[in-house]
């Protein structure tokens, strides 16, 4: 087979790319109906935001291990700058205050922080001494690493991208090995606290939100009524779906953000419990290759590297689907490589193309060592 198919070729991850090639074709054909049957002006930028950022995660998988472990905390420090920038001169848009206007592009600098907090605490951890793990040297500079940007996105006000930044985080403090306890206490306070966050934390629609999660029939035509439609939508595919480009939720303006966060609603309509079913196993797919690339990489830095990678692109598309499913409070989380996004689509790039990186990394060194919780 390597005589007849040329190296550059036959090495890349097809395990991976092929799915992904799969996901994001299947992404177009979905936003092409959801913008009545045409390639404007979902499906074709889609395709075209895929191609380069596709470009960028090859530059990203070239890139040497010395010069990532450099940039790990400059990459972290770049994007916490962009986040004070939002706060000092973001432009607003749905009455949220999360974007950079650079002219021809609109940069939301919350979402870069996804990719960097794993960055940021892979390195800390690689550094640190084995020894510590178990102190409080582990614990209070992590937790300040992703208290900062949490704050400042949830000033924003986005609750969803600060419980991804503060998924990520957790992910790859608990693989770095600190004790399970801390991990149960914590969960025990953030259920205490919960009352507060709620009722002096968070905006008047944040809050509406939890309580239409919690009693979904209350308000069906006001607060409920994404879900609602979501639910519809989804229910009326039965197992074949109504074809392609026949859905009437999103063609009748019923299903609303049927291009971005409920774009899993408007490909269940046509597609059905079979599309479903497509979507959720090639995702399946390209996770279960992360987490192969994390635990054949050789020590620290590259393991918790990839394993935040891939904790990240899975917050992404579990969050999406239990929201649209009305199993989880409506947050704002698109669906990775088939909602129409160009942030959304650069964040998860970055996620693929450093697992690529880090599988680049494992072919290049014989194996030694690993992590206690692989």
């Amino acid at each position: 087979m390597n005589s007849v198919v040329p190296a550059p070729i036959a090495r890349q991850p097809w395990g991976m790319l092929i799915p992904l090639f799969m996901l994001v074709g299947f992404g177009a054909l979905v936003l092409y109906s959801a913008a009545g049957g045409n390639m404007q002006p979902f499906a074709q930028s889609h395709l075209i935001r895929f191609g380069l950022f596709l470009v960028m995660a090859g530059v990203i998988v070239a890139m040497p291990r010395p010069f990532i472990e450099f940039i790990s905390y400059p990459a972290y420090a770049v994007v916490l700058v962009l986040l004070l920038a939002v706060e000092a001169m973001g432009a607003i848009g749905g009455g949220s205050q999360r974007w950079l206007d650079l002219g021809p592009l609109t940069l939301q600098p919350s979402e870069l922080m996804k990719p960097a907090i794993v960055f940021a605490l892979a390195r800390f951890y690689s550094d640190l001494p084995a020894g510590m793990v178990n102190t409080w040297r582990a614990l209070i500079p992590a937790g300040v690493l992703i208290a900062i940007p949490m704050a400042l996105v949830l000033i924003q006000p986005d609750l969803g991208t600060a419980i991804a930044i503060a998924f990520g985080g957790a992910a790859v403090m608990f693989l770095a090995g600190l004790p399970l306890r801390w991990f149960v206490i914590g969960g025990l306070a953030a259920i205490i606290l919960a009352p507060l966050a709620f009722f002096f934390g968070l905006q008047e629609y944040q809050q509406n939100r939890v309580l239409t999660f919690l009693d979904p029939e209350s308000d069906p035509l006001g607060t409920n009524y994404n879900i609602t439609q979501s639910k519809i939508a989804i229910g009326s595919g039965g197992m074949w779906g109504k074809g392609f480009n026949e859905g009437s939720q999103s063609h009748l303006n019923y299903l609303p953000e049927a291009h971005t966060d409920f774009v899993f609603s408007t490909m269940a309509e046509e597609w059905g419990f079979v599309g479903g079913v497509f979507v959720i196993v090639v995702f399946g797919l390209i996770l279960r290759w992360g987490l192969k690339v994390a635990s054949n990489a050789q020590d620290r830095f590259p393991k918790l590297l990839a394993a935040g990678m891939v904790a990240t692109v899975f917050f992404y598309a579990a969050i999406n689907l239990m929201m649209v499913m009305g199993l989880a409070p409506v947050v704002g989380i698109p669906l990775p490589f088939m909602s129409h996004g160009g942030s959304s689509m650069l964040t998860n790039m970055i996620c693929l193309g450093t697992l690529m990186m880090v599988d680049r990394w494992n072919r290049q060194q014989a194996p030694r060592g690993g992590l206690s919780r692989y």
